[in-house]
């Protein structure tokens, strides 16, 4: 199939367009017929030009472009592979919940792939979210969030250390923790904009440099008020519709006359 896929036949110079947009489409065709499976790895650059008879500067703009789609992933010493198939999820707005909650609730295992799990001075941002006092010090958690392999959000959670002396203690669920010690969140302020991802958010959420992501930005409050947790997230856009649901307002009672 990848024979097929790669073979010399079929590349017309003269009116089917650009060499490399025909080798672009053929290589999109065989992943969306299935001949190049999920995960599926490309030839090498230069098998691919041998096997197509094209130069290797018209494989290049060809896997490039894919790459952009975002059909096609790359990976640093390791070659050109088929992009996972990422099922789209919707999320709520209405609800506070976890990561971790929220793909139990869909019957999907959660992995974490830490990056940092730190106790460290704040910074002036930490400071004014989480209303620190001189001499505090913050945990700063780190991690890449993925479900059934695939990673889908990078949560940076910010924490007075008071709130949790021991950043290590948490595993998988932060709110599970939180909850453990009386200091779950039970309401937040959420903010949503779109981004377009950096190199290593990119690298981490293994799509494309550029492609559409959401940043998330939540504090959660204790039942008294007081900021417990300031979370900057990234979340892959391909991967999650947001959803709110609205209701009429009410309408002003009118006063007699």
């Amino acid at each position: 199939m990848i024979d097929q896929t790669f073979s010399l036949d079929g590349f017309d110079g003269a009116g089917a367009g650009p060499l490399y947009l025909q080798l672009q489409r053929r290589i999109a065709e065989a992943i969306a017929t299935g001949r190049l499976a999920p995960g599926a790895s490309l030839p090498p650059e230069r098998d691919m030009a041998s096997l197509t008879g094209l130069s290797r500067v018209t494989v290049r703009k060809a896997v490039a472009a894919l790459v952009a789609d975002g059909q096609v992933v790359q990976r640093r010493g390791s070659g050109t592979f088929v992009a996972p198939k990422v099922e789209k999820l919707e999320q709520a707005l209405s609800l506070l919940t976890s990561f971790t909650e929220d793909m139990a609730r869909r019957g999907k295992g959660v992995e974490s792939l830490w990056l940092s799990r730190q106790i460290t001075s704040p910074s002036p941002e930490e400071v004014m979210a989480l209303g620190l006092g001189a001499g505090d010090q913050v945990v700063r958690l780190e991690r890449v969030r993925r479900s059934d392999g695939i990673p889908l959000a990078i949560e940076r959670a910010a924490l007075s250390s008071a709130s949790l002396p021991d950043p290590s203690v948490v595993e998988t669920s932060l709110y599970a923790v939180l909850e453990s010690r009386g200091l779950r969140p039970v309401r937040a302020v959420q903010r949503i904009s779109a981004a377009n991802l950096g190199a290593r958010d990119a690298d981490l959420l293994d799509v494309p440099v550029g492609a559409a992501g959401l940043r998330i930005e939540r504090i959660g409050y204790l039942p008294s008020g007081r900021v417990v947790e300031f979370t900057r997230s990234v979340y892959r856009g391909d991967a999650y519709d947001f959803a709110v649901e609205l209701t009429l307002a009410p309408r002003p009672e009118r006063t007699a006359p």
